[in-house]
């Protein structure tokens, strides 16, 4: 050891005392890796953690709305195979319709319309935004195809060469809309839960089952209410699906979440808007297999599956805004993840050590 001229002048050193396991100051909780003690505080004056997403209320809008067209481009397609051509063209206009709304809900929050051009400049499969935003592009595109051959239908007689050329091409836009349509519905759900907002990461396991299951129940409700009764016996069972999937993934969703995380959804206008979501999705559901031949039970059960499938959306958005704007959120995911890792015997401040899920 190296000494200095100026050793002399610095004051005696007090001998060190090892402290032991569970001390203030010192390692806690018996992690033999931790290099600071434990911090007891919540955040810096109270203040987020994370910045709340900037999103405005037509963010959800266009999750509602993606997942709409998605099921009904799905409806659209199964309708096509089955030889149901009303049911084919009411879910083939429906979808256009969802779609070109989404679309315009987005701009509206981009603020400027060639943003959205800018987002088609490159792929990036790294980002969910990006990748999401050529599988609109794809959707949209089949979907207006199918739209477009449906409008030529009734002008181009079936023995020609163009009604043969449009019978070749009315398949291909319908297995395009059908291999668009269900990533349209869960890409969503993988943009909310690449974000740091608590609740829509901790719910990236369950979150795109439950966007999927409630697109495709609120497609099939959109059949039953534009649709005619005798061509919708396979929508109904895909209805009851759909809805008996989404209030499956909602409960695992919200048992994974568990009392503490999953309290914004329990709170205010989040809470209303999922209890609503719940009786909606089983009053649509249990009408459905009780009313769906009728043609005002089959409308007002599919009503109740769409707007069931609005909420569920608007009421996962607003409770992730508010547990982005309460730190406490943040701070108890980020201990239960270190807990997780102490459990396990690994050590979050070993180089190289893995992160748990």
């Amino acid at each position: 050891m190296t000494t200095s001229p100026f050793d002399a002048d610095r004051p005696p050193e007090q001998p060190r005392r090892r402290r032991r396991d569970g001390e203030d100051g010192g390692k806690r909780r018996g992690d033999p890796n931790a290099t600071v003690p434990d911090a007891d505080f919540t955040s810096y004056y109270g203040r987020p953690v994370v910045k709340p997403a900037p999103w405005k209320a037509t963010i959800p809008a266009y999750i509602f709305l993606g997942g709409l067209a998605a099921g009904s481009g799905l409806v659209g397609a199964g309708a096509h195979l089955t030889g149901r051509p009303t049911l084919r063209r009411h879910s083939r206009v429906g979808a256009m319709v969802a779609v070109a709304a989404g679309a315009a809900a987005l701009i509206e929050d981009l603020g400027r319309p060639e943003r959205a051009l800018n987002m088609m400049r490159t792929v990036k499969l790294t980002s969910p935004m990006s990748v999401g935003s050529w599988i609109l592009a794809g959707f949209s595109s089949f979907t207006g195809a199918a739209l477009g051959l449906e409008l030529l239908r009734s002008r181009v007689p079936a023995s020609g060469v163009a009604g043969k050329a449009l019978a070749v091409a009315d398949p291909v836009t319908s297995a395009g809309a059908a291999f668009f349509a269900p990533p349209l519905a869960a890409y969503t759900a993988v943009l909310l839960a690449d974000t740091a907002t608590p609740l829509w990461h901790e719910s990236y396991r369950e979150l795109p089952f439950l966007f999927v299951a409630s697109a495709t129940a609120a497609g099939a409700g959109l059949s039953q209410i534009t649709a005619p009764t005798s061509e919708t016996g396979p929508v109904r069972a895909l209805a009851v699906l759909g809805a008996a999937a989404d209030l499956a993934s909602d409960w695992m969703l919200e048992k994974r979440l568990g009392e503490e995380q999953g309290r914004p959804l329990k709170e205010g206008r989040p809470h209303q808007l999922h209890r609503a979501a719940r009786i909606l999705t089983v009053a649509g559901a249990v009408g459905t297999l009780l009313t769906g031949r009728h043609r005002v039970g089959a409308a007002l059960s599919g009503l109740a599956l769409v707007a069931g499938s609005a909420c569920t959306r608007f009421a996962l958005f607003d409770a992730g805004i508010a547990s982005a704007r309460d730190p406490q959120y943040t701070m108890r995911a980020q201990r239960a993840r270190v807990d997780k890792a102490r459990a396990a015997g690994r050590g979050i401040t070993q180089p190289g050590g893995e992160w748990p899920e």
